[in-house]
């Protein structure tokens, strides 16, 4: 069941990131343009919330940072870096990535096959932790 619904969540992820209109632009230009969230997604270190937002990257800044900012709704704007990028595919679409971990689904990929390029975001590994630890009870003495 649970396989389920990760499959659905990925499913409408992407669906919904079939909306991105960015501008038209060759590989390694600044990118821009427009997406809409239909649920709250984990990206890098922030929650990012349901709704529309525009999206600026520029590959040549010194640290290679996307920035969302939120249109509708409450007013929100993010500063993600980029662990790396590099150009799209041909058969590539508009459309953000998910890599499901213990606590929940992250963003990984966005491609932006329009303005040529791929963007790749840090997904935190989160190993099991140790909750407890079961110590033997010891022997009564004297006996």
């Amino acid at each position: 069941m649970t396989t389920i619904r990760k499959f659905v969540y990925a499913a409408v992820l992407a669906a919904t990131a079939m909306n991105f209109a960015p501008s038209l632009a060759a590989a390694q230009e600044p990118a821009h343009g427009k997406f809409t969230l239909k649920h709250n997604v984990n990206w890098s270190n922030a929650v990012v919330p349901a709704g529309d937002y525009e999206f600026s990257y520029d590959p040549y800044q010194s640290r290679p940072l996307l920035t969302l900012s939120k249109l509708s709704g409450t007013r929100a704007g993010f500063m993600l870096l980029v662990t790396d990028s590099g150009e799209s595919k041909p058969s590539d679409s508009n459309q953000l990535l998910l890599e499901t971990v213990a606590d929940g689904s992250y963003v990984s990929t966005m491609q932006l096959a329009e303005c040529g390029m791929t963007l790749h975001f840090n997904v935190p590994s989160h190993p099991l932790k140790q909750m407890a630890k079961a110590i033997p009870a010891a022997a009564p003495s004297g006996q």
